[in-house]
């Protein structure tokens, strides 16, 4: 029997020599745009969630599915939040850890 392979892992690496180089300057802009989107999104969520729910309650919206589509949405996205920062405040304590 022969072991099943994708076909993504049999192809050989791309790389390009014409990779630009950022400065630190630019990596930490592109990083903060990155994390203030992010936080934007899970806002967001919240927002549209907290909206459905008390359009449901005032009467004004009667489809229970979106509301809780939407409230299952913005539970998801923050809880996926709280797990990155976990994950960088460890990744963070690692670093500060390291011997130079």
């Amino acid at each position: 029997m022969e072991p099943v392979v994708s076909q993504a892992s049999q192809a050989p690496l791309q790389t390009t020599q014409n990779t630009k180089k950022i400065s630190p300057q630019e990596a930490q802009s592109a990083f903060a745009t990155s994390l203030k989107n992010a936080i934007k999104n899970v806002n967001n969520a919240q927002v549209e969630s907290n909206i459905k729910t008390e359009q449901l309650a005032k009467g004004e919206i009667d489809n229970l599915h979106d509301v809780m589509i939407a409230s299952k949405k913005a539970s998801i996205t923050l809880q996926t939040a709280v797990e990155v920062q976990g994950k960088a405040v460890d990744a963070y304590k690692e670093i500060m850890r390291m011997q130079v």
